[in-house]
């Protein structure tokens, strides 16, 4: 997993550093809810 985690933008390896140690429980639901709506509506317009 970690030599996938490297391709990734700076800001995704930023964002997922913030989850693993700062992010509260409230925070990790709303984040969760924004990528799941984020990469469901991606995945819409590349079908």
């Amino acid at each position: 997993m970690m030599k996938d985690f490297d391709k990734f933008p700076k800001s995704i390896k930023k964002a997922i550093r913030y989850i693993k140690q700062d992010a509260s429980k409230e925070e990790l639901d709303e984040i969760k809810k924004l990528v799941e709506y984020a990469i469901e509506r991606r995945t819409l317009t590349l079908d």
